[in-house]
């Protein structure tokens, strides 16, 4: 029986009479202990240590679920695999200057992938991605929602601007008040 080898960073996996093993970075022996293991990245993988028990030395393994993006089809009919390094570029451009985090950059990318996955559908319109990244966009900073709406629906003249700056008062004067409480009646 042949054996299948996956080389993920200096961490080398054998597809062997056992299962998948891993093999130690420092000395390449097939046996290893894992001594601690926890969630990280929003419990989208977990970290383990691990000590060889040959050479003793320890390392870091993670491990994510490869779970599959729906493709993205185009507006000219096109379909390409969803890129999460294009998606990161377009939030960034948007955001420029602007008082956001990169972790709040990367909650919004984890909330996005979330959704498109949870469609269980495999190829997703551009427009309708589009439309997930703008309210993102809207909640996490209303600036960058109007920069990302503005290419995105290719904004014009600065009226079109304003009736979208327009339609976000109104949708704000849709949400209940401080408290919770509706006073526009008294």
């Amino acid at each position: 029986m042949g054996y299948r080898c996956l080389l993920l960073g200096r961490v080398e996996f054998v597809l062997g009479k056992k299962g998948l093993q891993m093999y130690c970075p420092f000395c390449g022996h097939s046996e290893t202990k894992v001594t601690d293991s926890r969630l990280v990245a929003e419990g989208n993988q977990v970290r383990r240590r691990r000590e060889c028990l040959a050479c003793g030395e320890r390392f870091t393994s993670y491990e994510t679920a490869e779970l599959l993006m729906p493709r993205v089809i185009k507006s000219n009919g096109n379909r390409e695999p969803f890129n999460e390094e294009k998606l990161r570029l377009g939030l960034m451009r948007a955001l420029e200057k602007r008082p956001v985090s990169l972790e709040g950059v990367e909650s919004v990318i984890t909330r996005i992938k979330r959704a498109l996955r949870a469609t269980g559908e495999p190829e997703i319109k551009s427009l309708e991605l589009g439309e997930l990244v703008m309210a993102e966009l809207r909640e996490l900073d209303e600036v960058a929602y109007v920069r990302f709406a503005s290419v995105y629906r290719s904004f014009q003249d600065i009226h079109e601007f304003k009736k979208e700056i327009d339609s976000m008062g109104e949708k704000d004067d849709q949400l209940p008040h401080e408290g919770g409480l509706d006073t526009s009646n008294e």
